[in-house]
């Protein structure tokens, strides 16, 4: 990730943020929800992508790059919807010190059979 502040006119990206929630179930367990929080302006870009296997199916595993602006409530295991696809955030930090703008590491992960 980079130390530098994306400059001006970057975060064009509309993304939303969607907050973990567990809740438990009547059989017992729990499962998790993704509540919504809110929409922010973001930079999102594809880092790298992966082939493997999953539960028994192939699987692509695409990691991402995702900056906005500085907030202290995203999380890991937080998600951030873009264009219909749902990005899991794996780590999220302060992108230069100055909490101007947070830098997540995030992964999506699809099924192709």
């Amino acid at each position: 990730m980079s130390e530098r502040a994306p400059p001006i006119g970057t975060l064009t990206d509309r993304v939303q943020l969607k907050r973990r929630e567990m809740t438990g179930e009547d059989e017992g367990g729990h499962v998790a929800l993704f509540v919504p929080v809110t929409s922010l302006w973001a930079r999102v870009r594809s880092l790298t992508g992966r082939q493997g296997t999953s539960a028994d199916g192939r699987a692509v595993e695409i990691s991402h790059a995702v900056v906005l602006r500085f907030r202290n409530d995203i999380k890991p295991g937080d998600r951030i919807v873009y264009r219909g696809r749902s990005l899991d955030v794996v780590s999220a930090a302060d992108l230069n010190g100055r909490r101007a703008y947070l830098s997540c590491a995030c992964s999506e992960t699809s099924f192709t059979g």
